[in-house]
């Protein structure tokens, strides 16, 4: 942007800054300020920077599914003034909500429009600087992990000024139904070894991260041990010597996969022990927030029907 245009867009958000204790009473979504506090908020974010508000925030604009989803599950979808493209869910709440571009890279001058009290970003997120020198709030958080979940969900709690127990309840109820699904598992599925591809490249879903620990919890072994992080890019010959008995892979990526070298010998695409999702499943698996259970049962659901175990203990 020119220095033309960065003066252009400071003046503008100065201009709606002055005008915010005007519009946002007027503007402000119904129902936006239930259980929320009036008083002054402190928080520090996942990049380590200090978040300080007057007030509970009214308008928010979320440039991540996971905190889209989780300010919804919170009940407070309500506040919610813009997102960015990929949010989903819930469907009916942001397909009427304005979209500011992707996560990553969004547009300033269409979120600094919205007039936020408050921008909800990745800590990888190059807008957060930018939208910072405009005097635009942003709380960065990004979990990777499901206690990263547990905790941003009672940071989120907090940046909107509701009571600690509303957070709390929240992952209670998400911990609970985790552990009912993973309950409802024959043992044939215990110690199915799978492997998680989340991107062609390929890359995968490693056992520490969330997508990981749901397949841990499920009984499952993820052939891509911890240590390797996780989200890891994979040597294909990786998984070709690791021998998965199970895949899972989103529909997107499935294509031309038993064409890649030496991987139509894997067990997993051998015997078609593949499940491959839909983008509606998809979404829910990759994005770590209040959809947790269910991407669990999904994952579920595959590992009963495609796990080894479970086939020959149904045989007769």
């Amino acid at each position: 942007m020119s220095r033309l245009g960065r003066v252009a867009l400071l003046a503008l958000a100065l201009a709606l800054a002055a005008a915010a204790p005007f519009a946002r009473a007027a503007d402000a979504a119904p129902g936006a300020r239930a259980g929320a506090s009036a008083t002054a908020i402190e928080l520090t974010d996942d990049a380590g920077s200090r978040l300080s508000l007057p007030a509970a925030p009214r308008r928010v604009v979320s440039l991540l599914p996971s905190l889209t989803e989780t300010v919804c599950a919170l009940g407070q979808c309500a506040r919610l003034v813009g997102v960015d493209r990929y949010s989903s869910w819930p469907a009916a709440t942001v397909a009427a909500l304005p979209r500011v571009g992707g996560g990553l890279d969004p547009n300033i001058e269409a979120i600094v429009a919205l007039r936020p009290d408050l921008v909800l970003a990745a800590t990888s997120s190059r807008a957060s600087d930018r939208l910072r020198a405009l005097g635009v709030p942003v709380l960065a958080l990004e979990p990777r992990s499901q206690a990263d979940v547990q905790r941003v969900i009672g940071k989120l709690a907090a940046a909107l000024g509701l009571p600690a127990a509303d957070g709390a309840r929240l992952w209670q109820r998400i911990d609970g139904e985790l552990a009912a699904i993973a309950a409802t598992l024959p043992a044939g599925v215990r110690g199915a070894r799978v492997y998680f591809e989340v991107n062609r490249a390929p890359y995968a879903a490693g056992a520490s991260s969330f997508i990981g620990e749901t397949l841990a919890r499920l009984g499952a072994v993820n052939i891509v041990p911890a240590e390797l992080g996780p989200f890891p890019k994979l040597n294909p010959e990786y998984v070709v010597r690791a021998d998965p008995e199970v895949i899972m892979v989103g529909d997107r990526n499935h294509t031309g996969m038993a064409d890649r070298p030496g991987w139509a010998g894997i067990r997993a695409l051998r015997e078609g022990r593949v499940c491959v999702f839909a983008p509606e499943a998809s979404d829910a698996l990759v994005h770590p927030g209040p959809r947790l259970p269910e991407a669990a049962r999904i994952m579920a659901d595959c590992l009963a029907a495609k796990a080894p175990g479970v086939t020959r203990s149904a045989q007769p």
